[in-house]
């Protein structure tokens, strides 16, 4: 298991994309992560986008201190816009790229990163609907499925899952 010494946080709202949040969730659970599953509210119950699922929220996000941690997944849909609007998830999210961990982002996540300040000089990708904004921020648009710039990991949309969370575990792999 090439993530058993590594401890993530996926962050969760209502209105986040299923597959986005599920499969990278699954998947570093596959490997061996801790994984915590954090936002506003601990023991709080959201709902995906498309109100088929739900996820718990594990740990409120102003009780994580970024050092405790390696890494964070950003899922898209819906939720990011309500994230960006928690300084808690601003300011992991602006700690963990600082410390170099990775910040992984699919789909309308970068909307967290935007708000964190942390994509102006980096490549960047997403839902075409968050193109402009990205590149308002200072990212260079790059219409790739997924890759990495430095520690952040970038995914586009649910199709490239599957890259995405390559790029992922191979960050989480990496990271010191």
């Amino acid at each position: 298991m090439k993530l058993a010494d590594r401890k993530v946080i996926v962050l969760v709202e209502n209105g986040f994309e299923d597959l986005e949040f599920w499969v990278p969730y699954m998947r570093l659970l596959e490997e061996g992560a801790q994984v915590t599953v954090a936002g506003k509210g601990k023991g709080r119950k959201v709902t995906s986008k498309s109100g088929g699922l739900s996820a718990e929220i594990e740990a409120d996000v102003d009780d994580l201190s970024a050092a405790d941690f390696d890494g964070i997944v950003v899922p898209g849909g819906w939720a990011p816009d309500k994230l960006r609007r928690y300084d808690g998830v601003k300011t992991l999210v602006h700690e963990l790229n600082a410390a170099g961990k990775p910040v992984a982002m699919i789909c309308h996540a970068g909307l967290v990163g935007i708000s964190a300040g942390i994509v102006a000089g980096h490549r960047a990708t997403g839902s075409l609907g968050i193109k402009d904004d990205l590149v308002n921020a200072g990212a260079t648009w790059v219409d790739e499925a997924a890759f990495r710039d430095g520690s952040q990991v970038w995914g586009r949309v649910v199709e490239d899952i599957p890259a995405f969370c390559r790029e992922l575990v191979t960050a989480l792999t990496e990271a010191d």
